[in-house]
């Protein structure tokens, strides 16, 4: 499963995504992962999550941020929930169709190895395509 939040620059993305990680810590059984680019949420995500700087690895695509979410599960089998804070940031794309496309590919790992995302992306509304709006 992949949920999409969406929204414009300053409109709370990024606080939802703390909340939810935080909450999520608490509630699930498995392991949370959250990735983003910079370490500025290092002080706001509970220390029981495993917080990924993206920035520390050599993802410029978005083949290779799913290369690199499949790597981060193949080591951990105990993850039930991965969170993406700013998609366009941490994959070093901003395109709307090959976000799209790789929404896509996500949702069909996540429902072959239960494992859910839940994905921030700074867009404005009439920019996000048909096929992401699905996600949302």
């Amino acid at each position: 499963m992949v949920k999409l939040i969406v929204g414009g620059a300053g409109s709370g993305k990024t606080k939802t995504i703390i909340e939810l990680v935080n909450a999520a810590v608490k509630d699930e059984k498995g392991s949370v992962v959250c990735i983003t680019k910079g370490d500025k949420l290092r002080f706001d995500i509970s220390r029981d999550a495993r917080l990924v700087n993206i920035s520390e690895y050599a993802v410029s695509s978005y083949d290779g941020l799913l290369g690199f979410l499949c790597g981060i599960h193949a080591g951990n089998y105990d993850i039930t929930h991965i969170y993406i804070d700013g998609l366009y940031k941490v994959a070093g794309v901003k395109d709307p169709s090959q976000a799209e496309s790789f929404l896509d590919k996500l949702n069909a790992f996540a429902d072959t190895h239960t494992v859910k995302f839940t994905v921030s992306l700074s867009e404005d509304d009439a920019a996000v395509t048909e096929g992401m709006k699905k996600y949302a």
